[in-house]
């Protein structure tokens, strides 16, 4: 009982980015690869509200430009899937296009989904209903 008052409770995540020996490069905490690894400075971006903006864009269905790390875009990805919303996703970390594609819209932070005229930064299943029903 004594030893949990003892215990550091501070928390703290490094991001380390590594090249094997075949070239690949790879990322992750391995504690293994300190020395040999260097430090990716990361910023996360999180939504604590879901933001609706209108555009001058007037594209067919659902896009959405996510990562593959991202929770938000796990959950919008699942939500399309079980209510049979097709959709199409570019992920902004391994696609050059649709990274600059991403900025150009103004984005700041994942999931950005493009229904109609309609710009979704972040995810709420009800707000998405609204505007899905809305570009039908």
């Amino acid at each position: 009982m004594i030893c949990a008052l003892l215990i550091d409770t501070s928390v703290s995540a490094e991001v380390l980015k590594w090249i094997d020996e075949n070239g690949k490069v790879h990322y992750g905490d391995a504690r293994q690869m300190r020395g040999r690894a260097e430090v990716v400075n990361t910023k996360i971006n999180s939504y604590e509200h879901v933001e609706i903006t209108k555009m001058a864009h007037t594209g067919d269905g659902v896009t959405m430009y996510s990562t593959s790390w991202c929770g938000y875009c796990k959950k919008a990805r699942r939500y399309f899937k079980q209510q049979g919303i097709a959709f199409t996703e570019y992920d902004i970390e391994k696609n050059k296009r649709a990274r600059r594609a991403y900025d150009k819209l103004g984005g700041s932070g994942v999931p950005v989904i493009l229904v109609g005229s309609a710009k979704m930064t972040g995810f709420s299943e009800s707000r998405f209903d609204k505007l899905y029903q809305q570009a039908q």
